[in-house]
């Protein structure tokens, strides 16, 4: 049994391919009878163990982990974070990380001996066998060079002569993944493209030199559902020209609609193998069983996610009492805690032009209700939740608050209203200062007229804290070391630091794997029931939208164009977008056809 020891952090760039590499060719067809005839896998691993030098010794993380991938074959991989998926994933390429020792009885791609490989020989397998999609294409891609350039620098170290025909093969690489104005795109740096023509880019980039394996990582995570029906289609197509695909993923009905097989991993083992029909429709083991259980969608809603949790309380009452209106003191706590009417915004574009993100959006939100806002990126959802918390100004139309003026008052005069209104971000980290313990982000966010001292401050902190379920040991933390999870309990801590009357959502669970959002979605459930907050959750996952939202707004290019109880809009939608979002969605359970007009039902299931 062999080692590989890497210390390689990036993923290095391809070498000219060994002889009898299959040459490059952007509409190269599958060699369908060599597919048929060989029995020999794309991609062969047995017993593999990786394992990390640390301070404390040697750490194995994952333990004899074993399969085969086969031509034209889809292997799903599956587990929470921490379950040895992407170690597994990047040990397959050569690219464990730093300190990482590889073992295992066999390890081959296209029937070559891979155990003892070299840096060299590595790199001579990563884009020509084995293209490698990882989750967040802005950091995968180099952030100063056009797309084009880097796909045609793929294919320049693997032979592809003349600069002419790398760009024209890049071009139509770019077009052959679904990206529109193909050579106008790959001119483009990646922070110039959507989060979804990203994507695409990184896809062409890992099926240049067409692979017989491509290893997706996660690739459709927090993309909007009609990107990521694209991005699975590319993987279906790149499936069915013989490649094997080996995905990576912890959304389960992503790995039903693509999979073959799947195999269940926890804690660095395997648990559960088998067709997608076998483990995610009759799970054997209680782990797999939770999984599948804690998949939120419309069938779900007003239960708790997590297994064994109990019930949810009874719903607050609609009218909690009188709460005064900001600005004005004539608030009664009836009727809608936020208002929106005729909400216009414009943005500058580069020439001298103009686009129109938001256009005469109106909604209100309920007391205790949660209100849900859909659509694709771009559609102007991110814009109009900041123009909802006054952290972006509107061009027409005004938001209230509690009845009261909220978006055209003075800052000064806003500045004392602002802990009414929390928000929650898909990212967390991000509005954290690093520097700062969890305690003191909390009391930083309590409010001085209500909690006048540091003792009465860090009292709620503690409060708040265990109002999340967190232990009290975590005001000492800081951020960077807790999980995913833990961080997004501390930001919605902090957003309740003020009692909040509303609290906004962006994105809030698009990047926590299928237990931890479970998790995260019953808190938040729990919390409304008892406390009467009123939820804008804006996100691109329906089944998410479905669990939680009592009514949806469904947003295309700036406009309402559909609105709704939730139940009613998401199994039968009445405009042709809202059926397309739908119809979009992978499901755990064959999703019906709620394509063809408003009297059909299905979808989410």
């Amino acid at each position: 049994m062999s080692t590989v020891q890497t210390t390689l952090q990036t993923v290095a760039a391809p070498a000219a391919p060994a002889a009898g590499t299959r040459a490059a060719g952007v509409a190269a067809a599958p060699d369908a009878a060599v597919t048929a005839a060989s029995p020999a896998p794309r991609l062969a691993v047995t017993d593999l163990r990786v394992a990390f030098d640390t301070s404390r010794g040697r750490r194995e993380v994952v333990h004899g982990v074993s399969f085969e991938l086969a031509a034209g074959e889809c292997l799903a991989v599956v587990g929470e974070s921490g379950s040895g998926k992407s170690v597994t994933a990047r040990s397959l390429v050569g690219l464990p990380g730093p300190g990482a020792v590889v073992r295992a009885e066999r390890l081959e791609v296209h029937g070559r001996d891979l155990r003892a490989a070299t840096d060299r020989q590595w790199r001579a397998v990563r884009g020509a066998q084995v293209g490698f999609v990882l989750q967040d294409a802005l950091v995968a891609l180099d952030p100063l060079r056009p797309v084009g350039k880097e796909i045609a620098e793929a294919l320049a170290l693997h032979g592809v002569s003349g600069r002419t025909e790398r760009r024209r093969r890049a071009v139509a690489l770019l077009d052959r993944v679904g990206v529109p104005r193909a050579a106008e795109r790959a001119r483009q740096r990646p922070d110039q493209l959507s989060g979804g023509l990203r994507q695409r880019a990184l896809i062409a980039s890992a099926i240049a030199l067409d692979p017989d394996v491509v290893i997706a990582d996660e690739p459709t995570t927090a993309l909007d559902v009609t990107v990521q029906a694209q991005v699975l289609e590319l993987l279906r197509a790149t499936k069915q020209r013989g490649a094997g695909v080996l995905l990576i993923s912890h959304d389960l009905a992503v790995v039903a609609d693509l999979a073959d097989r799947v195999l269940v991993m926890k804690d660095g083992r395997v648990l559960e193998e088998g067709t997608p029909q076998e483990v995610l429709r009759a799970p054997r083991h209680p782990y797999t069983h939770a999984l599948v259980a804690a998949v939120p969608r419309l069938e779900t809603r007003g239960r708790p996610l997590v297994p064994g949790a109990p019930a949810l309380p009874p719903r607050a009452a609609a009218s909690a009492g009188p709460a005064p209106g900001p600005g004005t003191g004539t608030g009664t706590g009836r009727g809608p805690v936020l208002e929106a009417e005729g909400l216009v915004r414009r943005f500058r574009t580069p020439g001298g032009g103009s686009l129109l993100a938001v256009d005469d959006v109106s909604f209100a939100l309920e007391r205790g209700e949660t209100l849900g806002l859909v659509g694709e990126s771009g559609s102007g959802k991110s814009t109009t939740a900041r123009i909802a918390l006054a952290l972006e100004r509107a061009d027409a139309g005004e938001v209230r608050l509690l009845g009261g003026p909220w978006s055209t008052l003075a800052e000064a005069r806003r500045r004392a209203l602002r802990r009414r209104v929390g928000v929650v971000s898909q990212d967390p980290l991000s509005t954290f200062d690093p520097r700062w313990s969890t305690g003191r982000i909390l009391v930083d966010a309590v409010p001085l007229d209500r909690y006048p001292t540091v003792a009465a401050r860090r009292a709620r902190a503690a409060e708040l804290v265990a109002l999340v379920g967190l232990d009290a040991a975590v005001l000492d933390r800081f951020p960077l070391r807790m999980s995913g999870g833990q961080r997004q309990r501390v930001a919605i801590a902090r957003a309740l630091a003020g009692a909040p009357d509303v609290v906004v959502l962006d994105e809030a669970v698009s990047a926590l794997d299928v237990t931890i959002q479970a998790q995260v979605l019953d808190l938040l459930a729990r919390l409304q029931r008892t406390l009467g907050v009123s939820y804008l959750f804006i996100s691109h996952d329906l089944g998410v939208v479905g669990h939680l939202a009592d009514r949806v707004l469904v947003m295309k290019d700036g406009r309402v164009v559909e609105s709704g109880a939730a139940e009613r809009l998401l199994t039968a939608p009445h405009h042709p977008y809202t059926r397309e979002l739908v119809a979009a969605v992978p499901a755990l359970e064959p999703a019906r056809d709620i394509a063809r007009g408003p009297a059909t039902t299905g979808g989410l299931s």
